[in-house]
């Protein structure tokens, strides 16, 4: 399916098309990268609940891209995406509270979150 439709469900508010942008943009796929451009699709489906926009989110804010470097407010996006059940987000907030990275370091924490994304 080409970008231009899924453009056209994400200004419908398609929180899956929303989200699938961002990834084109983020990677370059089918449109030119850009990272703003991602983060602002990411957001939208992210707001409506969207897990693995909230994951991308958080990676987006881990690395900087499109947005300005922030572990702290990655980890509020690692842990909406993780508290749905999604794996790498379960496995990024345990890599957080491990580094002690947005958080104060826990190994307890890093375990349980490094376990529930094991136990998927």
């Amino acid at each position: 399916m080409s970008v231009e439709w899924y453009r056209h469900a994400a200004d419908q508010g398609d929180a899956d098309a929303q989200c699938y942008l961002g990834l084109c943009y983020s990677n370059g796929h089918g449109v030119e990268q850009n990272y703003d451009l991602a983060v602002e699709w990411y957001r939208r489906a992210a707001d409506q609940g969207n897990a693995i926009a909230q994951f991308k989110l958080g990676l987006c804010y881990s690395n900087g891209h499109g947005v300005e470097q922030s572990y702290e407010i990655a980890v509020e996006w690692y842990r909406r995406a993780a508290n749905q059940g999604n794996a790498n987000a379960q496995c990024n907030l345990g890599y957080c509270y491990y580094n002690g990275h947005g958080v104060e370091r826990s190994y307890d924490l890093a375990v349980e979150w490094y376990r529930r994304a094991a136990d998927q």
